[in-house]
């Protein structure tokens, strides 16, 4: 082999070097001799033996000379490899298969494999498959995380050609050979993790703690002992917010700042708020238990951020009805607690306030456009037409936006159409909409503060002024910048929220028939005929429709349903399964009725007078989607179930669509649903 090696570039000019000389040597010679004979043939003497002694040195040095270019090379080779066998960092080689061809000493001890190993590397991290791998298609570099053991390694995968390796190979063809290895590095990054965690933990992370019903409370205590009861509160949640290593500070006689490391949210999520069950233990003779919403902000860039998260967190605790606590971070919003019934209040302050605020915006304006949600109910057409009655007595352009009339509307909507008392253009499509809509045009949006579930979301985007009227519980999809913003999960309707501001809009405002007919409706159905979310203020705002011309009997009329209706409610109802003892899943196969999933609400309300059954599940196949009926009496949160398949509502009165799901498949997903949720003592 060494015979056949040959030199080239620098060694080789070095070693020839002295043949380089002798040309030139022989050259002077030549000069020499033409100059004088006798001094030319003495140099040729010289010449002759320069090149005798070269030519001797030079064969018997090149194979000392070569051989210890072999020994060098094979030395280093060996070192290389020996090296690479004693590396530090695991190092690895895998076949274009990602099958293990060689290891470390590293490499092994990470693993805890012998030498030798040759099966996959998905074998050792799972989450390594094939396709993650470089491969042909032109990824040649790849990494990812991976947890193994103890262990928090980055994974780096890069690609080696051996195509040049093997072109000038004896042995192989390397016509179409494409071949390559995997070179994997593990970098051991669990000290770093574990740095970073403790910096992470060690942020801080503002709260607001808001109780609920503070007068309420004391109120309902002897005077001589409220004192008392605001000092107890006081103790309770200055001692748990400092047995986490924070600082509480009370900036209200009803509100109070929290500052806590993240490590401290963490113990908090586990164990899932408990301050929101201990403060209710305060009990000095009061007859109302004290309720608290807590609003944490996290993962801000800032803590005035993190402020601003738990402001937001806050108004949603206290949107959907106190009694939980949110975290609010700039990715995700957190729910948790929300099982007590949100007390009514008795002042109507506020809806006072809301609605002097209602009728400076729409006075401000030449139109007004109301909008309620897709596929709406007797509740969001009623609350439209008592805001259509407000623009009108402000002498305002108004339109109700529908797109298209449901079964379950069709008789209210019938008293306008074609009534010479209304405009012909009262009622308009969400097309027709957006070509009315102008910069001196206000959208009320009623009954629902979701914008994706609205009659026409594109409407939001054209109205610069938007206000939202609505009762149910805000969830984490709310329509954002509205100019007035008036959300009371309390109201048992949206056309009681609208009866009492009509009440304060203006003085001497008059209510068709029709229209308070449409509003005694909307309250009547959403609350079952008065049994369901009902309290004082909801029979205040149905005597004053009854005396602004609603008629209990004619609205009795208006809603009676035929005999299929009625028939396939019953079918539902017998067809209900009680799982785990007190819950009632049942299925609503209406298919001759216009308005199936109005049936299934129905059902649902139907199946709470079975004795045992804390909530009903009602289930309807409808235009390609399973629509998921919820209702419950008081020992169940219905919302909080619904929002955790993608829906939402109250919580006694809750809903949710799913799309790409059979009737099958999907009572699986509520069963699988309420397991989890009652295995972890959420519901």
């Amino acid at each position: 082999m060494k015979k056949h090696i040959k030199l080239k570039g620098r060694l080789k000019f070095f070693t020839h070097f002295s043949f380089y000389l002798g040309a030139l040597l022989l050259a002077v010679d030549l000069a020499v001799f033409m100059m004088d004979v006798r001094s030319g043939l003495l140099l040729l003497g010289y010449t002759v033996f320069y090149f005798g002694v070269t030519i001797t040195l030079y064969f018997y040095n090149k194979p000392v000379i070569m051989n210890e270019l072999v020994s060098f090379a094979t030395e280093y080779g060996q070192i290389q490899r020996m090296l690479l066998r004693e590396l530090d960092i695991p190092y690895a080689l895998l076949d274009d298969g990602g099958k293990v061809i060689w290891t470390n000493a590293a490499f092994e001890n990470a693993v805890h494999q012998p030498k030798g190993y040759n099966k996959s590397i998905t074998s050792l991290f799972p989450t390594i498959t094939r396709d993650k791998l470089p491969d042909d298609a032109g990824l040649d570099e790849a990494q990812y995380e991976l947890h193994f053991e103890d262990c928090e390694y980055l994974a780096k995968f890069r690609k080696l050609g051996l195509r040049e390796t093997v072109e000038h190979s004896d042995i192989i063809d390397v016509e179409g050979y494409d071949s390559y290895l995997i070179a994997v590095y593990l970098f051991d990054e669990t000290a770093l993790r574990i740095a970073l965690q403790e910096l992470d933990d060690q942020s801080l992370a503002a709260g607001l703690i808001y109780l609920d019903n503070y007068e309420e409370a004391l109120e309902s205590v002897e005077e001589v002992r409220r004192s008392l009861l605001t000092a107890l509160i006081d103790r309770k949640i200055n001692k748990y917010v400092a047995s986490l290593d924070g600082i509480s500070k009370k900036l209200e006689k009803d509100k109070y700042l929290i500052i806590l490391r993240k490590k401290a949210i963490t113990q908090l999520q586990e164990s899932r708020f408990d301050l929101l069950e201990e403060v209710k233990t305060v009990n000095i003779g009061n007859e109302m238990a004290v309720t608290i919403s807590i609003g944490i902000g996290l993962n801000g860039l800032s803590y005035a951020q993190n402020y601003e998260f738990s402001r937001n967190a806050i108004d949603l605790a206290l949107g959907r009805g106190g009694d939980q606590a949110v975290i609010k971070t700039p990715d995700s919003i957190t729910y948790y607690g929300g099982k007590s019934q949100q007390v009514e209040k008795n002042t109507r302050v506020k809806a006072r306030v809301k609605a002097h605020a209602l009728r400076e915006i729409i006075t401000a304006k030449d139109r007004v456009l109301v909008m309620g949600h897709r596929m709406p109910d007797v509740d969001s057409f009623g609350s439209a037409v008592g805001i259509y009655r407000i623009a009108k007595a402000l002498d305002r352009k108004a339109n109700i936006v529908l797109t298209e009339s449901t079964n379950a509307i069709q008789p209210l909507v019938d008293l306008f159409k074609n009534n010479p008392e209304y405009d012909e253009d009262m009622i308009v499509t969400g097309a027709q909409a957006l070509e009315l809509a102008e910069n001196n045009t206000v959208l009320v949006v009623v009954d629902v503060n979701k914008p994706s579930i609205t009659e026409c979301p594109e409407l939001l985007r054209y109205c610069k002024s938007v206000v939202v009227l609505d009762h149910h519980r805000a969830g984490t999809e709310t329509i954002e910048n509205a100019t007035l913003s008036y959300v009371e999960p309390y109201a048992s309707s949206a056309c009681e929220m609208v009866s009492e501001v009509l009440q304060y809009i203006a003085d001497g405002i008059k209510i068709r028939p029709e229209e308070a007919d449409s509003m005694y409706s909307g309250i009547m159905v959403d609350t079952n005929n008065f049994v369901t979310k009902t309290g004082v203020r909801t029979f205040e705002a149905a005597a004053y429709l009854r005396r602004s011309g609603a008629d209990v009997t004619r609205v009795r009329k208006l809603f009676r349903e035929d005999a299929t209706e009625y028939k396939a409610r019953a079918d539902a109802v017998s067809q209900a399964e009680i799982y785990r003892q007190s819950f009632a899943i049942s299925v609503c196969t209406a298919e001759d009725v216009p308005s199936p999933t109005v049936i299934g609400a129905q059902a649902a309300n139907e199946l709470l007078n079975i004795k045992g059954i804390k909530a009903s599940f009602v289930l309807t196949d409808y235009q390609g989607k399973i629509y998921v009926s919820a209702r419950s009496i008081d020992e169940v949160n219905v919302q909080i179930i619904m929002e955790r398949m993608g829906g939402g509502g109250h919580m006694n009165v809750a809903a949710c669509q799913m799309e790409g799901t059979g009737l099958a498949e999907a009572i699986g997903i509520l069963k699988g649903t309420l397991d989890e949720m009652l295995d972890n003592g959420e519901i």
